[in-house]
């Protein structure tokens, strides 16, 4: 970011949970504020209305433009304030240029507002497709949230077949990502209430969700089942814990489909989608 001939006074931001360090320069390297400001909305207007009236144009720097940096930078595009962004890294390389090893918000708000000031090539500008890249950011956390949860109740389901019915946990542990699957042990989650409901049956109740793997399976089932004759202790439990978690998978499955489709409309949004 080279456009800084307009700007009358650097505005670096050390930002934090509750509240963000601020250190304000002019052109001239004139120190003109150096306090700390709460994270809300109200007392950042205040002060950037103040810096802008009294200066000019402002350019507020952060060195994190995501998480707990996002509130500062939209407050700041909304008075009318340039925003910019020091990565970390040229931060503390630049940092060590500096006197003084401490590591205090202050000082690390003084290194941001000098080196826009004196190197803005070092700084990177936001533009408006950062929104896009921030809800992409949100989202695709939430989906790796979804993802390890997804993992934790495929693992539980595939540890219990094991433990009570190995043989039907090969057939049906690989495929718990299938829709039919899920379905499937959500109506009969043990190995006698799949024998009892039937092969007939069985293929009726997966065909709308795997119609060209729905009488495949359940002849696998069914040869699974066949291969174990004796009935581990405990086996009668899993008609009550194995379809509340396949429940709870199907959920979450669904929940990470929607997630894909929207990340997705987002990315094709983006200049830098492809």
């Amino acid at each position: 970011m080279d456009d800084i001939d307009d700007v009358g006074v650097f505005l670096g931001l050390n930002v934090g949970k509750s509240a963000h360090h601020g250190h304000a320069l002019t052109p001239a390297g004139k120190k003109v504020f150096d306090k700390q400001l709460p994270n809300s909305e109200p007392k950042l207007r205040a002060v950037f209305d103040k810096l802008a009236a009294k200066f000019g144009t402002v350019l507020v720097i952060v060195d994190q433009p995501a998480s707990i940096g996002a509130l500062p930078l939209t407050v700041a595009r909304a008075t009318g304030c340039k925003v910019a962004y020091l990565p970390g890294l040229s931060m503390r390389r630049i940092a060590d240029l500096y006197p003084g090893e401490a590591k205090t918000d202050a000082r690390h708000a003084a290194v941001i507002a000098d080196a826009a000031r004196t190197m803005p090539h070092t700084l990177r500008s936001l533009e408006l497709t950062d929104e896009i890249t921030a809800e992409l950011t949100v989202l695709v956390g939430f989906d790796q949230d979804h993802a390890a949860e997804a993992t934790r109740t495929s693992n539980r389901i595939r540890g219990l077949l094991t433990q009570f019915h190995p043989s039907l946990e090969r057939v049906l542990g690989p495929r718990l990502d299938h829709p039919a699957v899920t379905w499937l042990l959500e109506r009969y989650g043990s190995p006698a209430a799949l024998r009892k409901a039937g092969r007939r049956r069985l293929v009726g109740v997966i065909r709308p969700k795997a119609p060209r793997m729905a009488q495949r399976l359940i002849d696998e089932v069914f040869d699974a089942l066949d291969e174990q004759t004796v009935v581990v202790p405990g086996t009668g439990t899993l008609d009550v814990v194995i379809p509340s978690l396949a429940r709870s998978l199907a959920a979450v499955q669904e929940q990470r489909r929607a997630l894909e489709a929207q990340i997705g409309q987002l990315l094709e949004a983006h200049p830098n989608g492809q």
